[in-house]
């Protein structure tokens, strides 16, 4: 794959800054007044609305396909929401088999670090099903990024103790394609981290296919066991043990893998018993709002209670 992937610097990306009128010097002083003396910002609740409108958008966009103009379109609008909502964004580029990747990374915060990722193409044949028709990707692409695209607006970043990384990798879900391998952006992002100053990273959190309307969410072997079991627990704590289940199941090969080549801790939380994988009926229809909120509020809360795991503060497993 390293003789493939011939890359480029990281570009910024930050939003420009206009010049505040009159009235927006109102409301600043207006929300000032209204903010004196409280000590951190409280936090807003994660929404499955809100999450699975994201998945809607992206698909309304046609299939995000590495190389066409809807994937351009779908990276844009990420890059902006997160502009947007005050992160700081980069993207990185570099070629792989005559096409360029796009990876995205935003960030707020300081100190020990976390990355939280997902992948935003979606793969160009449905060859579950029919392999001349492209697969819209509504869970396994859209899915994710919509929960991480809620968490950034929804995250107070103070109160998880660090910096906070949000990674939307590219490239994802092409293998057996025509030459093509999976992973590719996550494997370039995570053997170049910290060539751009990048925090070192304390762990590593990726969400695919989470939101099925049939949740079911295991441990996953290649996942470092203490980081999952934290995770579950938070779940299992709000209440969501019987769609975020504390029993192994499968072993993927997905964007974590990666950085567990790195030995940096990492979770994957995924639904593989999805019917719809790799077909064309991966479409919004099969999403709902009540999974991604499971997944995401956990989250949520597991990062903004400082995201604890390890052997000292997780009860091991029975």
């Amino acid at each position: 794959m390293s003789d493939q992937l011939g890359g480029q610097p990281w570009s910024s990306r930050r939003g420009l800054r206009r010049t505040l009128t009159v009235l927006a010097l109102i409301v600043l002083v207006i929300a000032a007044a209204r903010s004196f003396g409280s000590k951190t910002p409280a936090s807003a609740t994660f929404s499955g609305d809100e999450a699975y409108a994201w998945v809607e958008t992206q698909c309304d966009l046609g299939y995000r396909i590495p190389g066409t103009a809807e994937h351009r379109a779908a990276g844009d609008l990420i890059i902006e929401q997160l502009d947007s909502l005050g992160w700081e964004v980069r993207e990185q580029t570099f070629d792989y088999m005559g096409i360029t990747v796009r990876n995205l990374l935003a960030w707020a915060g300081d100190g020990p670090a976390i990355l939280l990722g997902a992948h935003y193409d979606t793969r160009r044949s449905a060859d579950e099903e029919d392999p001349s028709v492209p697969v819209m990707g509504a869970n396994d692409g859209a899915s994710g990024v919509a929960v991480l695209l809620e968490l950034a607006r929804v995250l107070n970043v103070d109160r998880t103790g660090g910096r906070v990384y949000l990674a939307f990798f590219d490239a994802e879900d092409g293998g057996r394609l025509d030459g093509w391998d999976w992973i590719v952006g996550s494997s370039y992002m995570a053997a170049r981290w910290g060539e751009a100053r990048e925090t070192p990273l304390d762990a590593m959190v990726l969400v695919d296919m989470i939101g099925d309307r049939d949740l079911q969410v295991y441990y996953e072997h290649n996942s470092d066991p203490d980081l999952s079991r934290a995770i579950w627990q938070t779940a299992d704590s709000l209440g969501y043990s019987a769609w975020i289940i504390p029993d192994y199941k499968y072993a993927m090969l997905d964007d974590h893998i990666p950085f567990v080549q790195r030995g940096i801790p990492s979770a994957l939380m995924i639904d593989f018993d999805y019917p719809y994988w790799h077909t064309t009926q991966d479409t919004p229809d099969k999403v709902a709002p009540e999974s991604l909120e499971m997944i995401g509020h956990t989250l949520q809360v597991w990062l903004e209670n400082g995201r604890p795991f390890g052997p000292a503060v997780v009860a091991p497993v029975p």
